[in-house]
């Protein structure tokens, strides 16, 4: 006769967890056991749960019965009492929110520099459009849930009269080989040595999102991500290295679709129990990166990165199949990411960029409207920032939000323009 309900009942099994196991259990390892056999066990499994959880039968259940308290360790800090100061570009038309924001990040006992680009807005911890480095801290929050974020622009063969005399069968392309939406991804199989990466066997996290990877591979995700083809026009020398001219080209927005979110949530709340920040600071709780947590998301954030990458590539690769174009040239950057970069002679920091790309001298970078609005292919100057007795290279920005409806005439955009190429 086997274990019924009223015989744990009159044990003392109460909660429906417990009894699951206990019936788990017994159906497994107990079936040349008597009933007052097991009886006695499960009473003493009760009574006495420390003693059985390295059983090999009986550990799981003593583990419920007497749960092993495990001392999480952490820190609590204080904030700065005035927030270091910090560059602003195009001041008078950003938001007061996006400039709290910025101020409660330059508070942080970790912070070193920062600065605002021209069309920063609120976003979630660090404002979009915002630029932060910190000292050997990585904050998950500040990178964004969306890590790797990016743009790619690719210039093809094609006149720019291609976009008219076969605008049904670029509409149709876009139909069949992209894909946008929270979840799901593209009907045919994507291949991108990205999917065999070892990362992805070295944490139960990652494991567990390998196979969503692999389904969302070459999609967009949902929000302002976009794909679109347009003309682009280069003038005299650019950073391209083509010819003066109108040009067929292929923009795109997006990041590391569930992947990337799953990261950013993961690790934001274990930075959360372990920083311990004031109430109005808690999302800028970071992760050292001598500390195990801290290098398990360096890696998770670069996978990504180089995802999000793979993403633009698989399209790129799957609308220019379709259409039978050659690609001449790419440019793709990062907005959402966290570089590890000299800010002084042997010293390093990390610089989180949120909605801003590297602008390296030289360096390309991409400013896109809204959809379907125009976007702008400029080259970084490399001008430095001091702050605080370091140089930070900023960046460019990489949301741009129009004002009134008319981006020609902005002149936060002037200004950007004139200060990147």
């Amino acid at each position: 006769m086997g274990i019924r309900l009223k015989d744990l009942s009159k044990l003392g099994y109460r909660d429906n967890v417990a009894r699951s196991l206990v019936v788990a259990i017994v159906g497994k390892h107990c079936k040349h056991q008597s009933k007052e056999q097991i009886i006695k066990t499960l009473s003493d499994v009760l009574e006495n749960p420390d003693t059985y959880k390295e059983n090999e039968t009986w550990g799981k259940l003593a583990e419920h019965l007497s749960p092993t308290l495990i001392e999480k360790k952490f820190t609590a800090y204080d904030l700065l009492d005035e927030p270091l100061p910090y560059k602003t570009y195009g001041g008078k038309f950003i938001e007061t929110l996006a400039k709290q924001q910025m101020n409660l990040a330059m508070r942080l006992p970790v912070s070193i520099a920062g600065a605002l680009m021209p069309d920063a807005h609120a976003g979630y911890g660090l404002p979009i459009g915002g630029v932060l480095a910190t000292d050997n801290a990585v904050i998950p929050y500040a990178v964004g849930v969306d890590i790797g974020c990016r743009m790619s622009l690719t210039v093809f063969d094609a006149k720019a009269d291609y976009l008219k005399r076969y605008s049904h069968q670029i509409k149709e392309a876009l139909k069949d080989y992209t894909h946008f939406g929270m979840e799901g991804g593209l009907t045919f199989a994507q291949e991108h040595e990205v999917t065999e990466r070892e990362e992805f066997r070295l944490t139960p996290l990652l494991r567990d999102l390998h196979g969503k990877a692999i389904r969302q591979l070459g999609s967009s995700g949902g929000g302002n991500h976009f794909v679109e083809f347009g003309e682009l026009f280069l003038q005299g020398e650019n950073v391209l290295g083509l010819p003066e001219g109108n040009y067929m080209a292929l923009l795109s927005h997006s990041g590391s679709r569930g992947l990337g979110a799953a990261i950013a949530m993961h690790y934001s709340r274990i930075a959360r129990e372990v920083c311990k920040l004031p109430r109005e600071a808690q999302h800028f709780a970071w992760l050292g990166l001598d500390s195990e947590e801290g290098q398990e998301y360096w890696m998770s954030m670069n996978l990504a990165g180089d995802y999000a990458r793979a993403c633009h590539e698989q399209i790129h690769l799957d609308l220019s199949k379709a259409l039978g174009l050659k690609p001449m040239a790419n440019v793709n950057n990062h907005h959402n990411f966290a570089w590890k970069e000299e800010i002084a002679p042997g010293r390093t920091a990390i610089v989180h960029r949120k909605g801003a790309t590297p602008a390296q001298a030289g360096q390309p970078g991409l400013i896109p409207g809204s959809m379907a609005t125009p976007g702008y292919l400029v080259a970084g100057r490399g001008v430095e920032l001091k702050s605080q007795g370091f140089s930070v290279m900023l960046g460019v920005p990489t949301h741009w939000r129009e004002l009134n409806g008319d981006t020609e005439s902005d002149p936060r955009l002037h200004e950007l323009i004139k200060r990147c190429d």
